[in-house]
């Protein structure tokens, strides 16, 4: 669809931007719908944010995702926050809404809607560990608790920072129990069996690289894994799972899903479904 005076724009701040798969999948979906918008990438550095939001605002761009490193760093430069993103502590999704900016998470939804959709998996009453203490396990231990998680523990390298989170959460979700244990694999082999789910929000197993020692035989074909890592398709975590004989996904469906959402907050309109998955897809099979 060709620009026109009357277009809007809708985009992606971060830093780097040029590998984001988003303004591929969004366009597509704007022009399938016969939207009048265009989705653009801005590389803004982390000294810079605070200009690039302004600018944003001043151009009247309707809405813009928000990636690596500014998810939690912008925060105090909107007017409102969504609950979701109060709670999360970081915004992936900014939309204008008359004068003001707001700041939305849909990481959550996005990743509980691949959870069902990608694995056929159901957090309520279940046992959950999580790797990684970062800005995406915050969204998905709050996602996993407000779905009724039985239990969510966390595992990272430093102990302390998945402590921090455990607490914060557990503030927020009484009937969820939440404890941090230290991100060993020594130690994730011996109490893998007590898990329904895993999932790795770590960088850990991106462009092909190990998970040193991980061995997920006791986990048994009860139990799932998930891995948000989506380059490579099967990470040496899935490939784990895959020779253990247990049901996994990688992170694209939670790509594609957290963008459903955004778009639909921008517009006003949900997306053909499958669409935006169907691009990605393609685009990295190509």
């Amino acid at each position: 669809m060709p620009f026109t005076g009357a277009t809007r724009v809708l985009g992606i701040i971060g830093q780097p931007v040029s590998h984001s798969l988003s303004p591929l999948m969004q366009n597509a979906a704007l022009q399938a719908m016969g939207l009048d918008y265009a989705y653009v990438p801005f590389a803004v550095e982390e000294d810079c944010l605070a200009d690039a939001v302004r600018g944003l605002a001043a151009l009247g761009v309707v809405g813009f995702n928000v990636t690596i490193p500014h998810k939690s760093a912008i925060l105090p430069l909107l007017d409102r926050l969504s609950p979701e993103a109060e709670l999360i502590g970081a915004a992936n999704v900014v939309k204008r809404e008359g004068s003001d900016l707001v700041g939305y998470n849909t990481d959550g939804t996005g990743f509980i809607q691949s959870l069902s959709e990608d694995l056929g998996f159901t957090p309520a009453g279940c046992r959950i560990l999580v790797m990684g203490a970062g800005g995406a396990a915050r969204a998905a231990v709050a996602s996993l608790a407000g779905a009724g998680a039985a239990s969510v523990v966390i595992a990272n390298r430093s102990i302390a920072r998945g402590e921090e989170l455990s607490a914060a959460f557990r503030r927020h979700f009484i009937g969820t129990q939440f404890a941090a244990i230290p991100l060993d694999p020594e130690n994730l082999n011996r109490c893998v069996q007590n898990f329904d789910l895993l999932v790795n929000t770590s960088s850990v197993g991106m462009g092909g690289t190990a998970f040193p020692g991980m061995d997920l035989s006791r986990m048994g074909p009860h139990g799932a894994v998930y891995d948000m890592v989506y380059v490579p398709a099967v990470t040496p975590l899935l490939a784990e799972a895959e020779r253990c004989g247990i049901r996994y996904a990688n992170g694209i469906g939670m790509l594609a899903a957290q963008g459903e959402c955004a778009l639909e907050l921008w517009t006003g309109v949900r997306p053909p479904e499958g669409l935006m998955k169907a691009c990605l897809m393609a685009a990295l099979m190509s």
